[in-house]
């Protein structure tokens, strides 16, 4: 995780007197994986994922496109013949030089954009010559929340619900504007501002229920998943990660995979005293959800704090996959990534919602791109993992043992307090942050971004004080094996190989979009916006903004029939702070490390914050 920009300096220089850094060691490369041409065969209804009802495959209403994450579009008038004649149609710029990520929504010939704090919503009309604006809502937000957001101030985006468009405020707030003329509809506050909780995921909205969850897994917070009533804003449950099985919201239904799971009240007997009520395990990635078994997924986050010698046990559910009744917040089953998380490996990445065969036997799965390094494909019934494999450099842990579902530690890379361990790969940053990825069921692969860093990590003493960053790791970040601190990969999750890779200078911090044309669109912190062929990995076109790209791209068709294509610039995030924070190169231990390995890139980018539209050319 990283600090808002108002704060990046102070958790750094506390972090930076607490230990002195010792000289890292060189990661081992993993195996190249074998390459494959993929498949183009059409895809079947079976691999096809919902999209909310009444929407359709044209406009993008939630922010995985369909309710299994795939951000797959079946628009195809955009292909791997014609893309290279794509031009930028018109852009916006927002006037807030942060990191944007998300994406934005289009409903009923109409685009919607939600900027980083101060979370303004801004609507334009699409059948008009763009950028036509027709309206902006600014909501009240509490700046107590811009201090204590220890994960930047950024935006994840929204979704569109019977003419509402609902979305989180920096502050704790879910709110609901009437899509077509910017009035606030309803407004929910769900934690105060001041205690450092905050909200920057993007809800998803389900037969008339909004899932929502907090940040703030480095303030000492308490992790949560809230339903809400799409149309009048009122609490229907609320789900905790830690704490006992009441709060968890497990009973008689709970039947997880794994035994190390299955112990009563695990979310309390695997932590220290009450350690699990400022443990973390919050909820600030992305939610998925299948029809068939009526489950939403999504992950937890780091456990708290940092110093793991803190909190001894396994920390559940930190780090972890949970499956919940879409109605009723059960927890069904769950699984978890990093056992006593030592180098905050959070586990909030999307579980993409697919139909894949997995040793030749079709399988109904989720398939996650964990920050630990391992891509899993997991029975999305029973949480088995049926394929745990590296898809960027690892060297904390030998593999994922199938039959008790824990990683096997390298003993020399684990974190303790008093101790400076060095080279471990991935770094904190993981080997993707919350950038999400794509899935064609034409090709049946999945298209990820990924981060190829290492560090060194050394836990220091932490004490609680409510509102306050509660850490307790000093962390220095560089580049990791083969030179390129990032790449954009396919990756077959049925058997867990990497089918074609192509390497990045700096991390890619930017979500994937697959369409039906065999073309797969994601950018660069550098700021390049790129096409590549879906199949092969080739380059199709490019072209370059003044500021880098951390959003996530989408795809529409216009009330002209034409397709369009729309993406976020404007660099941030935690790989970013060093650009819109204005960050010194000269402390390595800035925004929690990441500055030492992003020194030179302010010589390649620069704040911003604008949208891009594109279209073909006649």
């Amino acid at each position: 995780m990283y600090a808002s920009s108002m704060n990046r300096r102070t958790i750094a220089g506390m972090l930076a007197a607490a230990l002195v850094p010792a000289c890292g060691l060189h990661a081992q490369e993993q195996p190249a994986p074998t390459m494959s041409s993929g498949s183009t065969s059409p895809p079947s209804s079976a691999t096809r994922a919902a999209l909310p009802a009444g929407t359709s495959a044209s406009d993008w209403t939630i922010p995985g496109h369909d309710f299994g994450g795939t951000r797959y579009s079946e628009l195809d008038k955009i292909d791997t013949n014609n893309v290279s004649k794509l031009k930028e149609a018109w852009s916006y710029t927002t006037g807030i030089k942060d990191g944007h990520e998300g994406q934005p929504l289009v409903v009923d010939g109409r685009m919607y954009v939600v900027t980083p704090y101060p979370d303004k919503l801004i609507a334009f009309d699409l059948s008009k010559p763009g950028p036509a604006k027709l309206w902006e809502y600014d909501p009240p937000v509490n700046p107590q929340s811009f201090v204590r957001a220890c994960c930047d101030d950024v935006n994840r985006g929204a979704s569109y619900f019977d003419g509402k468009i609902i979305y989180n405020v920096l502050d704790n707030q879910t709110v609901a504007v009437d899509a077509k003329t910017g009035k606030e509809v309803w407004r929910t506050r769900l934690a105060p501002a001041d205690k450092g909780s905050t909200m920057t995921m993007a809800p998803l909205v389900v037969k008339g229920k909004v899932y929502v969850g907090n940040s703030g897994g480095e303030m000492a917070v308490r992790g949560w998943l809230t339903a809400l009533d799409a149309r009048t804003g009122k609490i229907l449950w609320q789900a905790y990660n830690t704490g006992p099985d009441k709060d968890v919201k497990i009973g008689a239904s709970y039947k997880p995979f794994y035994s190390s799971l299955q112990t009563k009240d695990a979310g309390v007997s695997t932590w220290r005293n009450d350690q699990w009520k400022i443990g973390g395990a919050t909820v600030w990635g992305w939610i998925t959800y299948d029809p068939e078994s009526n489950l939403v997924y999504y992950g937890t986050s780091n456990p708290g704090a940092w110093n793991p010698d803190l909190r001894p046990g396994d920390n559940l559910f930190s780090t972890a996959a949970m499956a919940r009744d879409a109605d009723t917040g059960a927890l069904k089953w769950a699984y978890q990534y990093t056992p006593h998380d030592m180098w905050d490996y959070d586990g909030v990445n999307e579980h993409i919602v697919a139909d894949i065969p997995v040793n030749g036997t079709d399988r109904k799965v989720v398939v996650h791109f964990d920050r630990n390094g391992y891509a899993y494909t997991i029975d999305r019934n029973t949480g088995e993992v049926l394929v745990a494999q590296p898809y960027q450099p690892i060297n904390w842990s030998t593999g994922v043992d199938l039959k008790t579902g824990k990683p096997q530690l390298v003993e020399s890379k684990e974190t303790h307090q008093g101790r400076m361990t060095t080279d471990i790969c991935p770094s904190s940053t993981g080997a993707r942050d919350q950038q999400p990825a794509a899935f064609s069921p034409k090709t049946k692969l999945f298209y990820t971004p990924a981060t190829n860093l290492c560090m060194d990590y050394g836990g220091v003493e932490a004490q609680y004080i409510a509102g306050t960053p509660y850490v307790g790791a000093a962390v220095k970040m560089y580049g990791g094996p083969g030179g390129n601190r990032g790449e954009f990969l396919a990756w077959d999750a049925g058997s867990g190989r990497k089918v074609w890779g192509i390497k990045e200078k700096f991390p890619v911090w930017a979500g994937a979009l697959a369409t039906a044309g065999d073309v797969v669109f994601y950018g660069t912190m550098d700021g390049d916006f790129k096409a590549v062929n879906a199949v092969t990995g080739k380059e199709l076109w490019k072209t370059h903004f003044d500021s880098g790209i951390i959003g996530n791209p989408i795809t529409y068709l216009g009330p002209d029939g034409k397709q369009y294509v729309a993406v976020y610039e404007g660099v941030g995030g935690w790989a970013g702070a060093i650009v819109p924070g204005n960050l010194s190169p000269d402390d390595g231990y800035a925004a929690l490390g990441a500055v030492n390995a992003m020194k030179d890139l302010p010589d390649h980018t620069k704040p911003g914050g604008a949208l891009h539209v594109f279209v073909l050319s006649q």
